[in-house]
């Protein structure tokens, strides 16, 4: 499995591309893998302000609901209603079409993970 290596990575399987002080996020296809297939997202209401590290919505798949995990703080400017009416775009192209939300980041972390980190992490989780 590959990871575009023009964003970063958390440890809760999601990825981030920062552009200035704005960012898109969404799941790794580690993730999606792992859930299956995703049938329900819960994200963000726009103008919501969310915590790196907390949660801020729920994936549900036929497998599981998990926690949606901002990986940097900020505001929520916009969420992806296409991936809202159509969750099963997060398993098809989790990386461009199936982004979650953006956000005006004013807590990006220290510690997230370049591509070749994330592809370290989940190859020790038996990836």
């Amino acid at each position: 499995m590959s990871y575009p290596d023009d964003r970063q990575y958390t440890a809760d399987h999601e990825w981030i591309a920062v552009d200035g002080d704005t960012a898109r996020v969404g799941i790794t296809s580690y993730a999606t893998e792992a859930l299956g297939d995703v049938v329900y997202l819960d994200l963000p209401e726009v103008g919501a302000t969310v915590s790196a590290g907390e949660s801020c919505g729920e994936i549900e798949s036929t497998k599981s609901v998990s926690d949606l995990v901002a990986p940097a703080g900020g505001e929520v400017l916009s969420v992806n209603e296409a991936a809202v009416d159509s969750p099963e775009t997060v398993n098809s192209d989790p990386y461009d079409e199936g982004w979650l939300y953006t956000l005006r980041v004013t807590d990006l972390p220290e510690g997230l993970l370049d591509a070749d980190g994330y592809a370290s992490l989940v190859e020790g989780q038996g990836a």
